[in-house]
C-alpha cells in the first residue's frame, strides 16, 4: 500500500493529516505552495481536477474532497484501529451523520456567515440579513452539538473516533468567526480540548 498526501497548513487538509497520524499509517506528504500557485499547476491538476487541497493518491487512484478521505480511511484502516465503527455497530449511522453534518451543515453555515461579514471577502458583497441567517442557523448548529455531548464525552461509541477528529479540527476556526460567544458551549468547550489536546493533531499541526 502506498499514499501520498497533499497539504498546505492551516487549511481543511489538517483534519487529515491528523487522521492519517491517529491512524499510523505510513505515507509520504507533498506540501502544496498555495501562494504561488502549484495548486494550479498540470501536475497537481491531475490528482485533484479541482485545484484544491488536500488531496490523497491511494495506490495510483486519487482521491479529493476532506470528507471522502475521512470516510475513506474510516472504513478500510479506522475499525481495526479503534478509530471507526464497524457497519454493524448500533451508532454506524450516527457516526456518518454527524461527521456529514459537521462538513457540510455546521461548516457552511459558518462559511455563509463569514462570507457576509469578513473583510477577507469584499464589502459590497456584504449583506446584512444573509449574515444574520446565517448566524442564527449556526447557533441552532452549534445547541445541537452541545445537547448532542451533554453526558458524553466523545460524539459516539464513548470513544474518540474520527467523527470527533472531523469536527473538532473545524471547532478553533469557528470561534475565529466570531459567529458566537464559545464560552455558552460548555460541554462543546470540554470536548473540543479533550481532542485537539491528542499529540497527533500537534503533529499534523506542525506541518
Amino acid at each position: 500500500m502506498s499514499i501520498t498526501f497533499y497539504y498546505a497548513p492551516m487549511s481543511s487538509a489538517t483534519r487529515v493529516f491528523w487522521a492519517l497520524e491517529e491512524l499510523g499509517l505510513p505515507y509520504e506528504k507533498v506540501k502544496v505552495d498555495l501562494a504561488a500557485g502549484e495548486q494550479h499547476k498540470p501536475e497537481f491538476l491531475a490528482v485533484n481536477p479541482h485545484g484544491k487541497v488536500p488531496a490523497l493518491v491511494v495506490d495510483g487512484v486519487p482521491m479529493f474532497e476532506s470528507l471522502a478521505m475521512l470516510l475513506f480511511l474510516g472504513e478500510r484502516f479506522g475499525v481495526a484501529r479503534n478509530l471507526w465503527l464497524p457497519h454493524d455497530h448500533p451508532e454506524y449511522p450516527a457516526a456518518l451523520s454527524w461527521l456529514t453534518w459537521g462538513t457540510v451543515t455546521f461548516a457552511g453555515n459558518v462559511f455563509r456567515y463569514l462570507l457576509n461579514t469578513s473583510a477577507r471577502f469584499p464589502a459590497e458583497t456584504h449583506n446584512a440579513a444573509a449574515a444574520e441567517a446565517a448566524r442564527r442557523d449556526a447557533l441552532a448548529n452549534l445547541a445541537a452539538l452541545e445537547q448532542r455531548l451533554d453526558g458524553r464525552e466523545y460524539l459516539v461509541a464513548d470513544r474518540f473516533t474520527l467523527v470527533d477528529l472531523g469536527l473538532a479540527s473545524f471547532i478553533p476556526f469557528a470561534a475565529r468567526s466570531g459567529v458566537a460567544d464559545m464560552a455558552a458551549y460548555p460541554n462543546l468547550g470540554a470536548w473540543a480540548g479533550r481532542c485537539t489536546a491528542r499529540p497527533d493533531l500537534a503533529v499534523a499541526m506542525a506541518g
